[in-house]
């Protein structure tokens, strides 16, 4: 989970410099040659990473993209400034395994502070259950401000769709293939009005482009039972149309297209969940999935 940062312009970001980029790739940083054993994959959609607290995702997979992520393989992640001195980590950090979806398909993460805007480096360093290490790099960038809403600011005042608008019929307003009613009972900016703290998941099982959002979904419902003061929220990031008995997605020439609310939060990819406490603050925000640990602080802090 991101730590809270005070609202600032473009996004919500307090305003960081940006560091000059490098005219040529640092020593040690040259892309490598060959097909390495092990690929590390940096999973953020391009400008997600920004300036400030970042909840970073990373994961492994071999050559041919089977993924090699695993709760008896340990990964750490160092962070260089590039611009700044491409021969000394900024932070190092040990990742935590989570499964994205059971048994199949795991990720890491960690908490990383990019003080300014620039182009940065990652090696990756990972240990297999032979013991086998290995030790990868990679670059990538990191922008100065998001659209996407950040912990630390006000949640958008958004109109999410309830039950109330299609007669109570869940099968509407969700693809999921066993909705929980529960969430679809509050919109967005009631839960706001009323001073209710509440989680908001933007995921759709039938269309996900991660293919994320059913497992995600799946795994959040069972926190609705255990934190019966907090409203739980879950809305679909595309625009859908109810035609033959099921949903059916709306497209352009661009393919699926985002809801208004779905542009309001500033979302470039699917599944994402927040955590709001009853001032209307954002207090945590997990892409793709989140880590039993991480979800019950968040909202333990806000209950």
């Amino acid at each position: 989970m991101q730590s809270a940062s005070p609202p600032g312009p473009s996004g919500g970001q307090a305003a960081c410099q940006t560091a000059p980029a490098p005219s040529v790739p640092p020593p040690g940083w040259a892309e490598a040659s060959g097909t390495p054993q092990v690929v590390p994959v940096l999973i953020a959609q391009p400008g997600e990473l920004v300036c400030g607290p970042n909840r970073v995702l990373f994961s492994f997979t071999d050559s041919t993209g089977r993924p090699l992520g695993a709760p008896d393989r340990a990964a750490s992640l160092a962070v260089y400034d590039l611009a700044r001195d491409p021969a000394k980590a900024l932070v190092t950090v040990d990742g935590t395994f989570v499964w994205a979806i059971e048994g199949k398909v795991g990720v890491y993460v960690a908490n990383v502070t990019f003080p300014e805007a620039g182009e940065y480096g990652a090696e990756f360093k990972t240990t297999d259950k032979a013991g086998q290490a290995q030790a990868i790099r990679m670059t990538f960038d990191v922008q100065p401000t998001s659209g996407v809403v950040k912990v630390g600011q006000a949640a958008p005042d958004s109109k999410t769709p309830t039950l109330a608008d299609v007669g109570g019929d869940p099968s509407r307003l969700s693809t999921d293939a066993s909705p929980d009613p529960a969430l679809y009972k509050t919109s967005v900016d009631q839960a706001l009005a009323a001073h209710q703290p509440f989680v908001l998941i933007f995921a759709t099982p039938k269309f996900c482009t991660s293919g994320q959002c059913g497992p995600t979904l799946d795994r959040l419902k069972p926190y609705a039972t255990k934190y019966p003061s907090v409203t739980f929220i879950h809305v679909e990031p595309y625009k859908l149309t109810y035609e033959g008995g099921s949903l059916v997605a709306v497209t352009d020439a661009n393919g699926l297209i985002p809801t208004d609310v779905t542009t309001q939060w500033g979302l470039l990819s699917e599944p994402w969940l927040f955590v709001v406490d009853r001032t209307g603050i954002v207090r945590g925000s997990f892409e793709l999935i989140f880590s039993d640990a991480e979800l019950t602080a968040a909202l333990d802090a806000v209950k």
